[in-house]
C-alpha cells in the first residue's frame, strides 16, 4: 500500500522540479557576473547549457555543466545548489545533502536550498532536521516547496510522538491547498487522533465527571441521537450545574429530539432561559429562540430574536438566514435578499440559504439568478445526501464489527 504522505510528496515534487531548478539557475546567471573577465564567459556558457538541458529533461547533462562551473569557481553556491536539487529529485538524498550544505554554507540567503536540505535531513533520519524545516516553513513563498516542507514536518512530528506540534503546520497546509484530498485526509486523521487521545485521558482521569457526560452527549449529537444526548446533558448538569454552555447544548438536543412537539419546544425554551441566567445572552441563544418562534409560526417573535442575534454577531449565518426567512414571511423580499445573500456568502454550502435565496430571486422577478441558486441548492443537497449515506454505511459497519467482536468473546 502506498503511504498517503508519499502520494502528496510525489505530486508536490513533480510540480516543483522544473520551477525550482530553473529558478536557481537564473540566480546563478546573475551571480556569475562577479567572476573574473576570463572565467565569466565560460561560466555563463556552462550555465546556459545547463538550463537548456534542464528544459529538455536531461539532468545528467545539466549536472556535468554545473560540475564544470565548480571547476572554474569552487565557491559557486548556486552550482552546488543546482547539483543538490538534481540529486534530490534522483532520490540521492546523501549526495543532495552534501551539495546543499555547501551551497548554504557559502550563501546562507539561499532559502530554497535550506528548505531542501531540511527535507534531505528528514529523509536521512537526522534528528536535527526539524530546525531547518521549521525555519524554512515560516519564510518560504514558493507554494509547492512550502507544501513539501510542511508535509515533512508533519510526518516528523508524528514519528516523534508530538502530534500537537503538527496542528499549526497542518492548518497552514489546508489553507495553502484547501481542496487537496490527500492533505484533507491527513488533517482529519491528525485531528481525530488528537481528539481520541484527549478523550482517553479524560476517561481515565475523570470517568464520572460532568465533562465526561458532556463529551458523550456531544458524540451522540454527532451521530444523530438527540434524545440520548439530552439525557447525558442532564446527567452533566446534575453533577456540575455551573459548567458554561450546558443549558444551551441541552436545549439544542431537546429541541432536535422532537421539533414539532409543543411540550418539547417549551422545555427547550426553559433551558435557553436558564442558559441566559447562567452564561448571559448570545447570538446563538437568540437564534435558537428564533427557531422556536418559527416552529410556533410566531413571525414577529422570530424576527425580534434574529434581529438581536444579528446585532450581537453580524457574521452569524444562522441569524442572517433567520432574518431572511422572517422577512420573506413578512412579504419583504427585497429586504430578505440582503440577509440571504450574506448567508450564502458566509456559508456557500448551506442548502437552506441557497433555496430561500432562489425563492427570493423568483419573487423579485430575477429568473436567471433564481435558476442559478436552485441549481446550486440541488447540487449541494445531492452531495450532502451522498455523504450522509456514506456515514450511515460506516456507522452500520462499525456496529456490525462490534457485534462480531462480541460474539467472539
Amino acid at each position: 500500500m502506498v503511504c498517503p504522505d508519499e502520494v502528496v510528496r510525489a505530486s508536490c515534487s513533480r510540480a516543483m522540479l522544473v520551477v525550482l531548478t530553473l529558478t536557481i539557475v537564473v540566480s546563478s546567471l546573475s551571480g556569475a557576473a562577479a567572476q573574473t573577465r576570463t572565467s565569466h564567459a565560460a561560466i555563463r556558457d556552462h550555465l546556459r547549457k545547463a538550463a537548456q538541458y534542464l528544459k529538455a529533461s536531461d539532468p545528467t547533462s545539466a549536472a556535468k555543466e554545473f560540475d564544470a562551473v565548480l571547476a572554474l569557481d569552487p565557491t559557486n553556491a548556486e552550482a552546488y545548489a543546482n547539483l543538490g536539487v538534481i540529486a534530490f529529485f534522483q532520490r540521492d538524498y546523501q549526495k543532495a545533502s552534501q551539495n546543499l550544505r555547501k551551497a548554504v554554507a557559502i550563501d546562507p540567503s539561499l532559502g530554497k536550498s535550506q528548505a531542501l536540505l531540511g527535507i534531505c535531513q528528514a529523509r536521512l533520519g537526522d534528528p536535527a532536521a526539524h530546525v531547518l524545516l521549521e525555519k524554512s516553513f515560516a519564510k518560504l513563498k514558493d507554494k509547492p516547496l512550502q507544501l513539501q516542507v510542511g508535509l515533512e514536518l508533519e510526518t516528523l512530528y508524528e514519528r516523534q510522538g508530538e502530534p500537537e506540534r503538527a496542528v499549526p503546520v497542518m492548518q497552514k497546509l489546508v489553507d495553502l491547498n484547501p481542496d487537496d484530498v490527500d492533505i484533507l485526509f491527513m488533517a482529519q486523521r491528525l485531528y481525530r487522533e488528537l481528539a481520541d487521545d484527549t478523550l482517553d485521558k479524560l476517561a481515565v482521569l475523570a470517568p464520572g465527571s460532568a465533562r465526561m457526560q458532556q463529551v458523550i452527549a456531544e458524540r451522540l449529537v454527532n451521530v444523530g441521537d438527540a434524545p440520548n444526548a439530552a439525557e447525558h446533558y442532564r446527567k452533566a448538569l446534575e453533577i456540575d450545574s455551573r459548567l458554561p454552555g450546558l443549558h444551551f447544548e441541552l436545549a439544542q438536543a431537546i429541541l432536535e429530539s422532537a421539533r414539532s412537539n409543543p411540550s418539547t419546544q417549551a422545555e427547550a425554551e426553559k433551558e435557553l432561559k436558564a442558559a441566559i441566567a447562567a452564561d448571559g445572552d448570545s447570538a446563538s441563544v437568540e437564534c435558537e429562540q428564533g427557531a422556536i418562534a418559527n416552529l410556533r409560526s410566531d413571525t414577529d417573535q422570530a424576527y425580534a430574536h434574529y434581529s438581536r442575534a444579528f446585532a450581537m454577531n453580524p457574521r452569524s449565518t444562522q441569524a442572517q438566514l433567520g432574518l431572511g426567512q422572517a422577512l420573506m414571511t413578512m412579504e419583504k423580499p427585497q429586504e430578505a435578499r440582503k440577509y440571504l445573500e450574506m448567508a450564502v456568502k458566509a456559508d456557500p454550502l448551506n442548502t437552506a440559504a441557497h433555496y430561500r435565496l432562489a425563492s427570493t430571486y423568483k419573487l423579485l422577478q430575477m429568473p436567471e439568478a433564481a435558476e442559478k441558486e436552485m441549481h446550486l441548492f440541488q447540487e449541494i443537497k445531492d452531495t450532502k445526501d451522498r455523504v450522509r449515506a456514506l456515514y450511515k454505511q460506516m456507522r452500520s459497519q462499525y456496529r456490525d464489527d462490534d457485534s462480531l467482536s462480541g460474539d467472539q468473546h
